[in-house]
């Protein structure tokens, strides 16, 4: 017998609870406004550029106490942040001027140094990005993003009306700032991978969006005598097995990955469960139900006056 996470022939009403949805959506949207004016992101290297140097030591060093070590080797300011678990840190540096080699040295003297006070510890990364460079990155991912939702918002006009469109584009919006607030609330490195998990969110959303539209179109010609609610109602119940098994088996596999992988690739995962379950949300009583706010109406058949009746009259 197949495994069913929605039983067939539901009878939701998402469309009744629609001002909830909204009231939600705004309250989340401008609470993650307020964490990305207040408290910022926290840029990896990728972005802020400078030198990076992931550290595994055997116990976990009291932070202050490493920080005044690492800032006696006299090779700059540095930033702590512990990376997965306690014993790993993340020690943010100055880039060094000149060329690699400079680069190498400054490695060199934190390695020798933290060695000598710390015993067995390992440097399971060193990053190095120029200050040119890490603006370059942060106006190409700013682009990367702004370009998907120009693209988004012209395939669903397109491929629709322009209320799909911008009802969609709302939506995804919504999933990018809350996706952003996430991170700036819990202050996890943004970097890359962040920005490649928000592409991804944005094409997983847009997904399921576009079918749920569909699904409302076909049934706008279909039920011609229904009004909106009731149709979007049922449009996005026939899609719910759809949405709900898609985001399940998605959430499991990231879960595993969120738990077993390896610490680079946290904040993308992290980033990409938090997307799928706001995608998810947005999607089923966001999208759908903004759009009898923004005027759709049902699409009732013409009442066409038969020739016996003409007669008649006559």
């Amino acid at each position: 017998m197949p495994l069913k996470l929605v039983p067939d022939n539901t009878n939701i009403g998402f469309v009744r609870v629609r001002f909830i949805a909204f009231a939600l959506t705004i309250l989340l949207t401008l609470g993650s406004i307020a964490l990305l004016t207040t408290k910022g992101l926290n840029l990896g290297v990728d972005f802020k550029g400078g030198l990076t140097m992931e550290v595994e030591f055997a116990a976990p060093p009291p932070l202050d106490t490493l920080r005044g070590k690492v800032d006696a080797l006299g090779v700059g300011t540095s930033a702590l942040q512990e990376f997965g678990n306690p014993r790993n840190i993340l020690i943010r540096l100055p880039l060094p001027e000149g060329d690699q080699s400079a680069v190498q040295k400054v490695v060199a003297k934190v390695q020798s140094g933290l060695k000598a006070d710390y015993g067995d510890v390992k440097f399971r990364r060193v990053e190095s990005v120029s200050g040119k460079v890490s603006g370059e990155l942060i106006t190409s991912g700013t682009l990367a993003v702004l370009a998907s939702m120009a693209a988004v918002a012209l395939f669903t006009w397109f491929r629709f009306e322009w209320y799909f469109g911008v009802s969609t584009v709302v939506a995804l919006v919504h999933d990018v700032i809350v996706t952003l607030g996430f991170f700036a609330l819990t202050q996890l490195e943004f970097d890359l991978n962040v920005v490649a998990a928000v592409l991804t969110i944005i094409g997983y959303s847009l997904n399921d969006k576009v079918v749920i539209d569909d699904r409302i179109r076909e049934n706008l010609r279909k039920y011609r005598t229904m009004d909106i609610g009731p149709i979007i109602d049922l449009s996005v119940n026939e899609t719910l097995p759809r949405t709900v098994m898609t985001s399940v088996t998605l959430l499991a596999a990231l879960a595993s990955m969120l738990v077993l992988g390896p610490d680079v690739i946290f904040g993308f995962t992290a980033a990409m469960m938090l997307g799928i379950v706001i995608g998810t949300y947005s999607s089923i009583f966001v999208s759908s139900s903004l759009l009898i706010s923004l005027g759709v109406k049902s699409r009732a058949a013409p009442v066409v006056e038969s020739r016996a009746e003409r007669v008649t009259r006559r």
